[in-house]
């Protein structure tokens, strides 16, 4: 019964998901940005049932937040808890995807080339773009969704770009998503979504080994309210 109950879920998610697609990509003229992105969120996660509970506060003046990567919903959780214009960091293919290919073009997100040499250059001049217009740029240095409690190695990109122009970098750990909405297991979840903003810094070549140390601080931070959930 239970996993009935969870396949319903998803597919009723999936529905919402659409929808609210839909309405940024319809209302996108009609608002001020990042309006558009923050309605269709804010529809999203309201009618999935997961509302947003955010622990410690975005800085202000943080220019690149870089955060663990779980589920498709993991976008417009974050979005629900910040007023900063976002741009995210996605690979290509996204973009030609029908639909949603639309809705992540319209925010002007930044698309990359995984398979390309010349992606990495692509992704510190597109992302320089960006922050001249005083977005803030996202990133999952994981490269793609991990499947298990455990992120995975974080991928240099991040760190390159925020090394460059010594940016102020937030990480955020989006616990147990998941749990609520996984397309590839076909099940979701009713429930709150947490989203844990840590202490940012300023980016710099010297540290060599920030990135790694953010991983880990993440994922203490991950195993620690997770394990709240489960207690």
């Amino acid at each position: 019964m239970k996993t009935i109950f969870a396949r319903i879920k998803w597919f009723y998610s999936i529905i919402i998901i659409l929808i609210g697609l839909a309405i940024k990509i319809a209302i996108w003229r009609f608002v001020p940005k990042p309006r558009g992105s923050k309605i269709a969120s804010k529809f999203i996660q309201t009618l999935m049932f997961n509302p947003i509970k955010s622990v410690g506060k975005i800085d202000p003046q943080a220019q690149m937040l870089i955060a663990n990567h779980q589920s498709d919903i993991d976008i417009s959780s974050l979005e629900c808890t910040t007023d900063k214009d976002l741009v995210w960091v996605a690979k290509k293919e996204l973009f030609s995807v029908p639909f949603f290919g639309m809705a992540i073009r319209l925010s002007d997100d930044i698309p990359v080339d995984r398979g390309s040499k010349a992606a990495l250059v692509s992704l510190i001049k597109e992302s320089k773009k960006r922050l001249d217009q005083g977005r803030c740029v996202v990133m999952f240095p994981e490269g793609t969704r991990s499947r298990g409690p455990k992120m995975l190695k974080f991928k240099p990109g991040a760190k390159m770009v925020a090394d460059k122009y010594e940016l102020r970098v937030q990480p955020v750990v989006l616990i147990n998503t998941s749990r609520y909405f996984d397309i590839k297991a076909k099940s979701g979840q009713t429930g709150t979504i947490t989203v844990v903003y840590l202490d940012s810094f300023v980016a710099s070549r010297e540290n060599k080994e920030w990135l790694n140390e953010v991983q880990e601080t993440m994922q203490a931070t991950y195993n620690e309210y997770v394990a709240k959930l489960d207690s």
